[in-house]
């Protein structure tokens, strides 16, 4: 098992698909040029779009994406592997899915997964996202072997949903992608301590690509692109601007963190959670 160099992108995408194409192309290029094996970039890299409607308007179905004909092209130009961090896909009947794709140095498409979890919330700052309202959820969690280590893939709000990431790597996970677009407000409190908790869990390296600054829609973005190795500590961070940052990925820590802390062999089957009730104890 030999090391390898890990990058993360980080844009600022708008909704020009063809102007966010461009900026991220450079992008990817540096990260080659900086000797990266492996370019990761932030979920819905091609378009930052709001409201079913909009969204609905520009997606299209994979065969026909221009945006990953575009991807598949840049990992065949450079010859890295790519991990596309999500795109809209729309299927033959009709619903949209946020799709990651993991394309080989050919520009092949090794694995897709399906984002699980979607974002329906009521922001602190009055902003409100009802990702459902235009996706689909996936429905399968997703495993892929790189030449260095195996992958598991999910996308942004899977974040919050631990028991994902511990099935992961109870299959075999080493490597997490978590490419991500989270809002200033929730990154500011929770991104940095969420995915270091999720490396430190798992034993796993945590690689999460990030969209940053202000996109249509009054939506901002925290940025902070990570990556984390297996004992949480933070090995590589963006700032609030696009561009990338770099790792070099050791797997055999994997195996070192899980054997100071095993919990991943500690699991016990226990019952429901049971309330009780102390007041009517105590009458009795």
């Amino acid at each position: 098992m030999t090391t390898f160099r890990a990058a993360c992108v980080q844009v600022n995408a708008g909704n020009d698909m063809d102007a966010n194409l461009a900026a991220v192309g450079d992008l990817i290029r540096r990260a080659a040029d900086a000797g990266a094996d492996f370019i990761t970039t932030p979920e819905v890299v091609a378009m930052m779009e709001t409201g079913r409607d909009n969204i609905r308007a520009k997606a299209t179905d994979e065969p026909n994406h221009p945006a990953l004909a575009a991807f598949r092209s840049l990992a065949a130009e450079t010859g890295r592997w790519l991990l596309v961090g999500s795109l809209t896909i729309r299927q033959d009947d009709g619903p949209l899915y946020n799709r990651s794709f993991l394309l080989d140095p050919e520009g092949r498409i090794v694995a897709r997964y399906d984002k699980i979890h979607m974002f329906d919330v009521n922001l602190p700052n009055g902003v409100s996202i009802r990702e459902s309202n235009a996706y689909r959820s996936g429905g399968a969690a997703v495993l892929a072997d790189l030449p260095w280590a195996r992958l598991g893939m999910t996308i942004c709000y899977d974040l919050r949903f631990p028991y994902l990431y511990r099935d992961l790597a109870r299959a075999g996970a080493q490597v997490l992608t978590i490419p991500s677009a989270f809002m200033q407000i929730t990154g500011e409190a929770h991104w940095h301590v969420l995915l270091r908790a999720r490396a430190i869990e798992t034993g796993c390296f945590v690689i999460a690509a990030a969209q940053c600054g202000s996109h249509p829609g009054n939506r901002r973005t925290y940025g902070h692109s990570l990556i984390v190795a297996p004992w949480g500590e933070v090995i590589a961070e963006a700032g609030t601007e696009p561009g990338i940052v770099t790792a070099d990925i050791d797997p055999a820590l994997v195996e070192t963190a899980r054997g100071r802390v095993p919990s991943l062999d500690h699991d016990r089957d226990y019952g429901a959670p049971a309330v009780v009730n102390l007041v009517a104890d105590a009458a009795e």
